[in-house]
């Protein structure tokens, strides 16, 4: 298929993307490696957020991976120089991270909505048990909804007259074609639309529930509204850009007469697919350094890491000195 050639577009590419892909790359790949192992030591204490925090984690660490690939190709002026597989690889992780992303989202957001709201009632649903089973659903569900995208032909050479320059796309092509357009109504409706209403709804009923909480410490609850925001502003700022010119593009480029006019929508829609990458940094800041358990758990991580870890939770043996020459090993008994 030939595309309609947006010349100016690869030069805004150039630019914009290895900027924000880079940033996003130094800063998420460490953060999140650090959020898995916070998320990892919340679910050893049976807490059930701690799996929705780690396949979060795991979400984003895999599509940060995958970054320096869109690094490459939009600093080649999306020009796709890998192979075919790489392309429909890097695509698929990407819009897995997407929606991945907004259900684990939705399902922490409602998991502290039982919480806060309903207590005792649904204790039932908010077991580690339970958010296993929900957290491996969405991966089942997300891998078969985009595995289109394995096996449809993601790659697509451009023809720009006026340079006689070509360039090898992958996946982002203008105009979209029919499954494209097909597939992103969908996904704009079941997998954005629902969970920000659910998102928002859920919020909304833990403020309402911590302010008229007397017995909450006004720490805590500032704590918790500090979490909410964030939840809301991350899923708002990161997502709706993206989506409204998603939707746009696929309502208006299945119009042949609109396709010659719209290659400015499509300028500002590159802008929020380098927006969405933003959400590998939130997600780990939100859940794993906002919460008071998750900054206790990784201060742990970190002093482990660096060899200044409590010496008597790693060893078992002590060396006192009895002397100046002679030393006696004693088993400490924890």
């Amino acid at each position: 298929m030939n595309s309609t050639c947006i010349e100016e577009q690869h030069d805004l590419d150039h630019y914009l993307f290895p900027i924000v892909y880079i940033f996003v790359v130094i800063i998420s790949i460490p953060a999140n490696i650090g959020s898995l192992c916070v998320s990892f030591l919340q679910a050893k204490k049976d807490n059930e957020l701690g799996i929705y925090l780690f396949s979060l984690s795991l979400s984003d660490l895999l599509y940060a991976l995958t970054l320096p690939l869109w690094i490459n190709y939009t600093w080649n002026k999306d020009n796709w120089t890998l192979s075919s597989t790489l392309c429909k690889g890097s695509a698929y992780l990407m819009y897995m991270n997407f929606y991945s992303s907004t259900g684990f989202l939705t399902c922490i957001s409602l998991d502290r909505y039982l919480a806060v709201v309903y207590p005792l009632k649904f204790s039932y649903l908010r077991t580690r048990r339970f958010a296993f089973m929900v957290s491996l659903i969405i991966w089942v569900l997300e891998s078969i909804f985009n595995a289109v995208m394995l096996w449809e032909e993601e790659i697509t050479v451009e023809y720009c007259d006026v340079r006689k320059s070509n360039f090898t796309l992958c996946y982002d092509k203008y105009p979209l074609e029919k499954w494209q357009i097909s597939l992103n109504l969908f996904r704009t409706c079941a997998c954005y639309a629902i969970p920000l209403v659910i998102i928002l709804f859920c919020n909304q009923k833990v403020y309402k529930a911590v302010q008229h909480n007397k017995a909450t410490e006004e720490s805590e609850k500032k704590r918790i509204i500090k979490l909410l925001v964030g939840i809301t502003l991350t899923f708002v700022l990161c997502f709706t850009p993206f989506h409204v010119m998603l939707l746009i593009r696929s309502m208006l480029e299945g119009d042949v007469n609109f396709v010659k006019s719209g290659k400015h929508t499509y300028k500002i829609y590159r802008i929020t697919v380098a927006l969405t990458s933003l959400n590998c940094i939130a997600d780990p800041i939100l859940y794993c350094f906002v919460t008071e358990t998750g900054r206790s758990d990784m201060w742990n991580v970190l002093k482990f890491c660096t060899g200044k870890f409590n010496k008597a939770q790693r060893q078992r043996k002590s060396i006192l000195t009895m002397s100046t020459k002679d030393t006696v090993e004693l088993e400490v008994l924890e």
